[in-house]
């Protein structure tokens, strides 16, 4: 499935060059021209990343990427301003979690970069999520044969690094009612 972004500015003419940036790029591109839209957009539908201006009427970009960061936090946030606003930045970053802080005029190549380098990180992050849970399953399922194979899940080595099996405890062990357990 392929990524989808959302931009949101109240100018008609910054989503359009958005769009039109993006447009070759393997991405669904959503717009909307205030925040209250792209919250709607959020509640929604699944959205990989939000780019987001910061001076909007009605909401501003921080409030807008802290109640998207609320309503779908593994979308990745970015702020897109005008105006080299520090404490816009700040509030962003804490409120918002954002990812990025862009200012406008942007250059087109390091937005690119930026998306892309944006969603590869939320390609990781909830791959790691997925492979921690995996690793959850199988310990869980490791405790239960170690409870029903006591010291299955150990192994003795010998100093040349050899796996060592004591003779005794292969005397009542059969593969076949291992792998074919009855009952």
């Amino acid at each position: 499935m392929k990524p989808t972004i959302l931009f949101v500015d109240d100018e008609e003419n910054i989503l359009s060059s958005l769009v039109r940036l993006f447009r070759k790029e393997d991405y669904d591109l959503l717009t909307a021209t205030g925040g209250e839209d792209g919250l709607k957009i959020v509640e929604s539908r699944e959205i990989s990343l939000v780019i987001s201006d910061h001076r909007m009427p009605v909401m501003t970009g921080v409030d807008f990427l802290a109640r998207v960061k609320d309503i779908s936090p593994d979308t990745i946030r970015i702020m897109l301003t005008g105006y080299a606003d520090l404490e816009a930045a700040i509030s962003a970053i804490n409120k918002g979690e954002v990812y990025r802080f862009i200012s406008k005029p942007w250059n087109d190549e390091e937005l690119k970069l930026t998306v892309r380098q944006s969603l590869d990180y939320r390609d990781l992050v909830l791959k790691n999520r997925s492979l921690t849970r995996t690793v959850k399953k199988q310990y869980d399922v490791l405790k239960g044969l170690e409870k029903d194979y006591p010291g299955i899940s150990s192994v003795s080595r010998s100093e040349d690094g050899a796996i060592f099996i004591e003779e005794d405890a292969l005397e009542d062990f059969s593969i076949d009612e291992f792998l074919n357990p009855k009952g």
